[in-house]
């Protein structure tokens, strides 16, 4: 009897730890492009992608961005085999503009016609993800936005933990188009540590601002980084001990429920509380709005 209850305990005590365990969701905005790259094909980024999630049995969400090439029957198709293979498919407006320098109604209506071109595929759901994480940069466009999701049915596909991915694919892309043979292994290792340090730092500040590990929320984008290195990313999280959610689970948690009340909103949901509750230039605050500064330098010094 005594030998159950210890089974019994050990088992209650590991149940436990995985309700609390940290977890992320994969999300990737801006896809799919259509236009050819150095070392891969649209088609062949596409594929590469889709793959190293099949992999790792991962489901993710892809935020698309219909003019860049979902608004043409090859983009559709791309966009298509993400539902397809159990993906969410979300909205990430027409063309990408910045809510900050357009008129409000004109971004509403880049949505409307995102959502005409991708509600026919698998997977659709209702969540919108803002163009550059900017919620608006005035009351109105805040407030206007909130009150348009709302009455849209769209959920906030917020975003808590911010990678800038973007920026090294940049930079790899830069270094290919040179040499498409070109030894590129420091910008894989500076791509993983870099998501390695997001995540840590912005764990950290989820225990912060909420005394807990939330559902983290990653945001990476439809690119060849992650055609060449998602299959990497993913390992690595696995060897943190991190659990590898979908997104619907994560946008369960209670956090995405909340909005910071903040003149400029928007940002990672995390930063953005800690700037609502007044936290100022917290410690580390500044490698996580650095856009991938430190990395491009360290890659510089490398002769990249």
């Amino acid at each position: 009897m005594r030998h159950l209850q210890l089974i019994a305990a050990a088992a209650l005590a590991l149940a436990a730890f995985a309700a609390h365990a940290q977890s992320v969701a994969f999300t990737f905005d801006d896809g799919p492009h259509i236009s050819d790259g150095p070392r891969l094909n649209a088609e062949q980024r596409n594929k590469a992608m889709l793959a190293a999630l099949a992999k790792h049995k991962v489901k993710a969400a892809l935020f698309v961005t219909a003019g860049n090439g979902a608004n043409k029957p090859e983009g559709l198709a791309f966009a298509r085999a993400w539902g397809e293979a159990g993906h969410v498919i979300g909205n990430h407006t027409m063309t990408h503009p910045d809510l900050h320098k357009i008129a409000l109604e004109d971004y509403q209506r880049q949505i409307l016609d995102c959502d005409r071109i991708i509600s026919p595929l698998p997977g659709y759901q209702r969540w919108f993800r803002f163009t550059f994480l900017r919620e608006g940069n005035t009351p109105e466009k805040r407030d206007g936005m909130r009150s348009f999701l709302a009455q849209q049915g769209y959920r906030n596909a917020y975003v808590s933990l911010d990678t800038s991915d973007w920026r090294l694919n940049d930079k790899l892309v830069e270094v290919l188009r040179k040499n498409r043979d070109a030894d590129v292994s420091a910008i894989r290792e500076a791509y993983l540590s870099h998501v390695r340090q997001r995540a840590l730092a912005y764990r950290a500040l989820s225990q912060k601002l909420q005394g807990r590990d939330i559902a983290q929320v990653m945001l990476m984008h439809h690119n060849l980084i992650n055609a060449l290195w998602l299959d990497d990313v993913i390992t690595m999280f696995k060897e943190m001990g991190w659990t590898i959610t979908t997104p619907q689970a994560a946008f369960a948690d209670p956090v995405y429920a909340l909005a910071p009340d903040r003149p400029v909103a928007g940002q990672s949901l995390l930063l953005s509380m800690a700037r609502a509750l007044g936290l100022g230039k917290f410690e580390g605050w500044e490698r996580l709005v650095d856009d991938g500064d430190y990395e491009i330098a360290a890659l510089a010094a490398k002769g990249l």
